[in-house]
């Protein structure tokens, strides 16, 4: 017999969790068109409603479109209202760069899904809380798993263990502790640093400090840390990581590595008020790319958000389970 998501402790009316349960199941594709659905009987009898309620339940269902009644035979799927997927976006917040892959994603799919977004904000406690009362009603579930410290990645982890893997899309950063198969689009932090500076070395060369700008309280992935640092030790570079740039005295022959736009500014800022030259004696580079940054000439190395997007969407279109290393690249400027 069909199985409704029903909780009898929430406060939801009990005829309307029957009504939401059905209209997903059908949306999801689990209820198909001209299946019989339970009696009135053998749902009142399954879980302990009354018939009244489970009566004003098919009542509104027929209303809306979603089934019909057959005269001594019951009541049947009717269809949805729509063929599309249902998709549930989890990110971990809502930046510029966030909105290019959600509006590269949305492209993509085009007709064929509808998505809902919500935002988790690195915290581990809302996330549960948004699967917990979402599973069973998306056809799949695509999370941006971007969570500190340790004890939240790993609630985190028990949570996403509770979507069905062929429903799971990783996106954004690889998560190597969920073992299962899903689709993963991803950055690999460490090596995508490493490998935009060593790419970098002939303008780096005339460096010999480096510094990265990287405030601890930033939620930024660690990796980035591991990264610059493996690339200082191979070409025999000082280096040095700090909070923020506003406490930072210039040095000739430093090349400053920013994460955040306001320690950005504030070196830009400082260069200009002193009698060094950018991009010979002070480099910068600075993460992701924006309008300002290219008019400003600041050197950037920065994952394709867009290309991100459309390739989650293209390869959940294709029912792909795998993963997918996401471009990285640098865009050399004059401030290197």
């Amino acid at each position: 017999m069909y199985k409704l998501q029903f909780n009898p402790n929430e406060k939801t009316p009990k005829y309307k969790q029957i009504v939401q349960s059905i209209v997903v199941d059908i949306e999801r594709g689990v209820l198909k068109k001209n299946e019989q659905l339970p009696s009135i009987s053998e749902l009142s009898e399954e879980y302990y409603l009354a018939r009244d309620t489970v009566e004003k339940a098919y009542r509104e269902l027929k209303e809306r479109g979603f089934i019909t009644s057959v005269q001594g035979k019951g009541f049947y799927v009717n269809g949805a209202e729509t063929n599309k997927m249902r998709i549930l976006l989890v990110f971990n917040k809502l930046s510029s760069y966030k909105k290019l892959i959600y509006y590269a994603f949305l492209k993509v799919l085009g007709n064929k899904a509808s998505v809902d977004l919500q935002i988790h904000h690195y915290d581990a406690r809302i996330f549960a809380e948004i699967i917990d009362k979402n599973l069973g009603k998306y056809n799949y579930y695509v999370i941006m798993p971007h969570f500190f410290p340790e004890s939240e990645k790993m609630l985190a982890l028990k949570t996403i263990e509770k979507i069905p893997s062929e429903e799971l899309v990783l996106l954004d950063k690889d998560l190597p502790e969920y073992t299962k198969l899903c689709l993963s689009v991803y950055q690999d932090f460490e090596k995508d640093i490493f490998d935009a500076l060593d790419d970098a070395q002939d303008l780096l060369s005339k460096y010999n400090r480096m510094v990265l700008v990287f405030p601890s309280d930033g939620n930024y992935p660690s990796e980035i840390v591991r990264g610059f640092r493996q690339f200082c030790v191979n070409h025999k570079k000082d280096f040095v990581i700090k909070e923020n740039a506003f406490d930072e005295s210039l040095h000739a022959g430093t090349a400053y590595l920013v994460v955040e736009e306001t320690d950005l500014a504030e070196l830009v800022k400082k260069t200009r008020q002193s009698n060094f030259i950018l991009g010979q004696d002070i480099g910068i580079i600075s993460f992701n790319e924006t309008t300002l940054k290219e008019l400003l000439e600041i050197t950037v190395i920065t994952t394709d958000f867009e290309t991100m997007g459309r390739t989650a969407a293209a390869l959940l279109l294709d029912k792909k389970q795998i993963k997918v290393k996401n471009p990285f690249y640098t865009i050399r400027r004059s401030s290197l």
